[in-house]
């Protein structure tokens, strides 16, 4: 029970990376704010953590709003005090129609869509949480990069790897303002993650393809949501208090 007695935000909190986090996290026994567009997705979230350790308190809520996400980040702390835990996990390729897209043949709308889907909610909850966490004096902060942030996805557009290197810059920067006030910002690296999203492309990949993909995994298989948020859950534990600014790849030993 690592998290007993503390109140985490989540974006993205209802599928994927974000909703594996939040059941880790309530298991453990924190309140979780959960943060996602999509009410179904919230309802079958407080389903299935009926009678967990913790809470999870379902917030319906365009994370890349500011005037909607300074708004949860007050009401948050008035109804909870301070948000010791911030997991910033909106980001995707996948919100434009060809994710693979070169870069010659992206419209200027596609690229600034990638941009802003994933770094506008990592921006505004970082800066509307770090207030607080600097007053408290302490606090942990985990963002979302990927290894195509690292130039090592043949198969994510430029606009996605500019974002995500943006996101391990960010992580890094932050790291370096805000240690002085007890706070600790890191980030993961995933590689390809099964989640709900990127299950439907998955499946329309022939087997051989599949297979060259797994192949190029030395663990020998695709990571799931819950490799990802095993490794989130550590950084955001007291295991992890001397870990800052720190991106982590989590791969499988792909690289």
């Amino acid at each position: 029970m690592r998290f007993i007695g503390k109140t985490a935000v989540i974006t993205a909190a209802g599928a994927g990376i974000g909703r594996a986090t939040t059941d880790i996290l309530v298991n453990e026994g924190a309140t979780v704010v959960a943060v996602e567009v999509d009410q179904a997705r919230l309802d079958k979230m407080a389903e299935g953590l009926a009678g967990a350790a913790g809470t999870a308190d379902g917030r319906r809520v365009d994370a890349t709003d500011e005037i909607a996400v300074r708004a949860l980040v007050a009401d948050v702390e008035a109804q909870y005090g301070n948000i010791d835990l911030l997991v910033n996990a909106v980001g995707g390729s996948t919100i434009v129609e060809d994710p693979s897209i070169p870069i010659d043949a992206m419209s200027f709308d596609d690229w600034k869509k990638l941009l802003d889907f994933n770094l506008d909610a990592t921006f505004l909850f970082c800066n509307a949480v770090i207030p607080g966490m600097k007053t408290a004096g302490s606090g942990k902060i985990v963002n979302l990069a990927s290894i195509a942030g690292r130039g090592l996805s043949v198969s994510s557009s430029s606009a996605y790897a500019t974002a995500k290197g943006g996101i391990i810059a960010l992580t890094r920067k932050l790291s370096l303002e805000l240690g002085q006030y007890g706070i600790n910002v890191n980030a993961i690296a995933p590689s390809l993650t099964l989640t709900e999203r990127l299950m439907p492309h998955w499946e329309k990949r022939s087997s051989e393809s599949q297979a060259a993909e797994i192949e190029k995994v030395p663990l020998k298989r695709i990571a799931t949501a819950r490799d990802q948020a095993g490794v989130i859950a550590f950084l955001l534990s007291s295991d992890a208090d001397f870990v800052t600014g720190l991106t982590i790849d989590v791969t499988g030993g792909l690289s």
